[in-house]
C-alpha cells in the first residue's frame, strides 16, 4: 500500500484565521449565558443561539476563503491559545488546527447546525423549555468544533466528551419520560465504552512517542513497530464504533431518536456520529502502518452497512429508520476510511454530502410529526404528498440522494466507495484479490437493501392511501404543512441534497481540497470494470425501489403489524443486539454484583457483626463478676495470688 502524503507543517496563523478560536468561544458563552439566566431569557433566548451559530459559520466561512487565496501547501494552520498539561517534557497546549479537513467539518457543524437552529425555533415553539434546548444546541456545536480543530489526540477528546455529555442532555431533554431518560443513559454508558479505547490510544501514544500531538504521532509513527501501531489503531476503532455507533456498539443509535426531532438531525445524522470518521481519516498514518487494523475498520464498516441496512427494512417508526439508514451509511464511510489511501477522500465526502440529505429527510420526519400529532408509526400515514407539498418535494431530494441515484449529491459520493471497495486488494498484509470482490459485494448489496428501506418509507409516508387516525382529543388529523421557519431550511439542505455533490465533483475539488491532509488519492483497478460496477449498482437500487413501490406504493399498507418470519422479527428487534448485550455484559455484571454483595453481607459483615458479638460476649462474662462484695473481691485476689504461685513454682521447676 502506497503511503500518504507527509503532513504538511503548519504555518503560523494570520488574516481571518487569527479569529477562529472566536468559532468555539461565541456558542459557548452564549450557552453558559443562557443557562445562567434562566427564564429571563426565554422571549430571546433562541434568536442569540441561532445568532452564535451563524457567526461560527460566518467566521468559518471567511477563514476558508482565505485558505482559498493560497498554495494548498500554506492551507494548514494552526494556532496556540495557552499552555494547558505541563508535566515535566511532556506538553500539551490547547491549540487549534485550521487546515482542510478540520475545515470541512467546521462548515458541516456550523451550516446545517445553524439550520437546523432554524427550524427548532418553530418546532420548539411551545415547548416551557425552549431557552434550554438552545443552550444545549449551541454546546454542543462548541464542543463538536473543539473536536474537530483541536491540534491534539487530547485537546480532540474534550470535545468527545464535549458532544457526548450534549448528546446525554438532548436525548434527555424530556426526561420526564422514562424511556427517554433510559435512552439518554444508553447513550451515554455506550459511549464511555468507547471513550476508554481513546484513552487507551492516548497512553500507547505517550509510551510510544510521548507525545499526542497529531503532527508527533503522525511524523514518528512511520518508525514505530507495526505491533504499536495496530495496537494503537485497534483502540481508535473501538472509540470510533461508540461515537459513530459502528458494530459493535452500536445498540444506542436507534433509542437516540427519544429525543427532539432537530436533535436528531444534528447531532445523530450530521455531525456527532461522524466523529469516528473523522478520527480514523485524522489518523491515516497509523493505519498506514498497521494494514491489520485497517482492515478490521473496514469490516467493521461492512458489518455496520449491511446491520444497518436490514434493522431498516422492518421498522415502522419513521424516526428509526432514517437512524438505522445513518448506522448504515457511516458503516459506508468507515469501510472507505479502513480501505487506506484509496478510499479517505472519498469517506469524508460521503461524509459531507450525506450531512445535508440526511439532516433534511430528518427535519422532513420532524415535519411530518408536526402535522401528525407527534406520531412516529409509518403505518398511520399515507397520502401526505398533498397535503404537505413542501415537505414531499424536499424528503424526494434527499430520498433520491441517498439511494445514489445520478445527478443527485449521493451518486458522487457513495459510488465511488462501492469502487474503491472493489478496489480492495489488502486484506491485513496479504496482497489478494477476494478482499476486493467481499467488500465490492458487501457495498453493492447494502445499496439494495437501501433502496428498498428508504423507498418504503417515502412511500409509506407520502403516497397510497390515507391511513390517518385521530388526535389524542379524540379528533380527525388533518395534516398541515409546517411553517416557513421549517420548510425553508428543508428547501435549503435539498438544494445540497441535488447539486452539492456533483458541483463538488467538478475538476475533483473536494478530493484535492483534501490532499494536503489525505495526501493524493491512490488509484486502484477494481476487480470489474468501473462502468461495470456503476451499471449494477444504479441496477439493484432500481430493483429495490421497484419492490418497494409494488408493496408499500401500489398495495394496501396494513395499519396493524403483519405477522412475518424470523428474520423479519429479528429485524424488528434490531436483530436481538439489546439481548445479545444484556447476555454478553450486562447479566453476568449482575451476577457478580449480586456474588459481591453477597459475599461482603456474609462474610466482611460477617466478621464485623462476630467481633462485635465477641465483644459484647466477653463484656457480659466480664461483667458477671463484677458483684460489689468485698469478699468476692478477696476472693479473686487470693485466687491471682494462687495461680501466681503455681505459674512460679513450675517455671523454676
Amino acid at each position: 500500500m502506497l503511503l500518504p502524503q507527509a503532513p504538511v507543517e503548519a504555518a503560523a496563523v494570520s488574516g481571518v484565521a487569527s479569529l477562529g478560536w472566536l468559532m468555539i468561544a461565541i456558542p459557548l458563552a452564549v450557552s453558559i449565558l443562557l443557562l445562567l439566566l434562566g427564564r429571563v431569557s426565554d422571549r430571546w433566548g433562541h434568536w442569540l443561539a441561532v445568532l452564535a451559530s451563524w457567526s461560527s459559520f460566518g467566521i468559518g466561512l471567511a477563514i476558508i476563503i482565505q485558505m482559498l487565496g493560497v498554495a494548498p501547501s500554506e492551507r494548514s494552520m494552526e494556532m496556540n491559545l495557552f499552555e494547558w498539561i505541563p508535566a515535566g517534557d511532556f506538553t500539551v497546549n490547547f491549540g487549534l488546527l485550521m487546515d482542510p479537513l478540520s475545515m470541512t467539518f467546521v462548515m458541516l457543524v456550523t451550516f446545517v447546525g445553524s439550520l437546523i437552529h432554524v427550524y427548532s425555533i418553530a418546532y420548539m415553539e411551545h415547548d416551557k423549555d425552549r431557552r434550554r434546548f438552545f443552550a444545549y444546541l449551541n454546546f454542543f456545536i462548541a464542543a463538536m468544533l473543539i473536536l474537530v480543530l483541536g491540534n491534539s489526540y487530547a485537546i480532540l477528546f474534550v470535545g468527545w466528551e464535549g458532544v457526548g455529555l450534549a448528546s446525554y442532555l438532548l436525548i434527555g431533554f424530556w426526561n420526564y419520560v422514562p424511556e427517554y431518560a433510559t435512552a439518554a443513559k444508553k447513550a451515554f454508558v455506550m459511549n464511555r465504552v468507547g471513550d476508554m479505547g481513546l484513552l487507551a490510544a492516548m497512553m500507547v501514544m505517550f509510551a510510544q512517542f510521548s507525545s499526542v500531538d497529531f503532527r508527533t504521532v503522525s511524523a514518528e509513527v512511520t518508525g514505530a513497530s507495526q505491533g504499536a501501531a495496530t495496537l494503537i489503531g485497534l483502540f481508535l476503532l473501538l472509540a470510533a464504533t461508540g461515537k459513530s455507533a459502528q458494530f459493535p456498539l452500536q445498540a444506542w443509535l436507534g433509542d437516540a431518536m427519544a429525543g427532539p426531532t432537530p436533535v436528531s438531525a444534528l447531532i445523530h445524522a450530521a455531525t456527532m456520529v461522524t466523529a469516528g470518521v473523522y478520527l480514523i481519516v485524522r489518523s491515516g498514518a497509523v493505519y498506514v502502518q498497521a494494514p491489520i487494523a485497517a482492515t478490521v475498520v473496514a469490516i467493521v464498516g461492512a458489518i455496520t452497512l449491511l446491520f444497518g441496512a436490514i434493522v431498516g427494512t422492518a421498522k415502522d417508526d419513521i424516526k428509526k429508520v432514517l437512524a438505522a439508514s445513518t448506522m448504515s451509511q457511516i458503516g459506508y464511510m468507515m469501510l472507505g476510511a479502513g480501505l487506506g489511501p484509496i478510499g479517505w477522500a472519498f469517506a469524508i465526502f460521503h461524509l459531507f454530502t450525506h450531512g445535508f440529505f440526511k439532516a433534511l429527510m430528518f427535519l422532513g420526519a420532524g415535519s411530518v410529526m408536526h402535522a401528525m400529532d407527534n406520531q412516529v408509526n409509518m403505518r398511520n400515514f399515507g397520502a401526505l404528498k398533498g397535503a404537505m407539498k413542501i415537505t414531499w418535494i424536499t424528503f424526494m431530494m434527499g430520498w433520491l440522494a441517498i439511494l445514489g441515484v445520478p445527478p443527485f449529491s449521493g451518486f458522487w459520493s457513495k459510488d465511488p466507495i462501492i469502487e474503491a471497495a472493489f478496489a480492495a486488494s489488502n486484506f491485513g498484509n496479504i496482497e489478494a484479490s477476494w478482499p476486493g470482490w467481499v467488500f465490492g459485494t458487501v457495498a453493492l448489496v447494502g445499496a439494495g437493501i437501501t433502496a428498498f428501506y428508504m423507498s418504503r418509507l417515502f412511500f409509506m409516508t407520502f403516497h397510497g392511501k390515507a391511513r390517518w387516525t385521530k388526535t389524542m382529543a379524540g379528533e380527525p388529523i388533518q395534516p398541515h404543512e409546517s411553517s416557513p421557519l421549517m420548510t425553508v431550511p428543508m428547501i435549503i439542505l435539498a438544494v445540497g441534497a441535488v447539486f452539492l455533490g456533483g458541483l463538488l465533483t467538478i475538476n475533483s475539488t473536494f478530493v484535492t481540497w483534501l490532499e494536503p491532509v489525505t495526501g493524493e488519492t491512490v488509484h486502484a483497478e477494481p476487480v470489474l470494470p468501473v462502468i461495470a460496477i456503476q451499471v449494477l449498482v444504479l441496477l439493484v437500487v432500481i430493483i429495490g425501489a421497484l419492490y418497494a413501490w409494488k408493496k408499500y406504493g401500489r398495495e394496501e399498507v396494513s395499519q396493524a403489524v403483519p405477522a412475518a418470519g424470523a428474520l423479519v422479527h429479528a429485524a424488528r428487534n434490531d436483530l436481538y443486539q439489546d439481548q445479545l448485550n444484556e447476555g454478553l455484559f450486562m447479566v453476568p455484571g449482575q451476577a457478580l454484583m449480586r456474588g459481591v454483595t453477597a459475599a461482603d453481607h456474609s462474610f466482611v459483615d460477617g466478621i464485623v457483626r462476630g467481633l462485635a458479638k465477641l465483644a459484647a460476649g466477653t463484656g457480659r462474662a466480664i461483667s458477671k463478676a463484677q458483684t460489689g462484695y468485698v469478699r468476692s473481691y478477696a476472693a479473686y485476689v487470693s485466687g491471682g495470688v494462687l495461680l501466681a504461685l503455681v505459674v512460679i513454682l513450675a517455671t523454676r521447676i
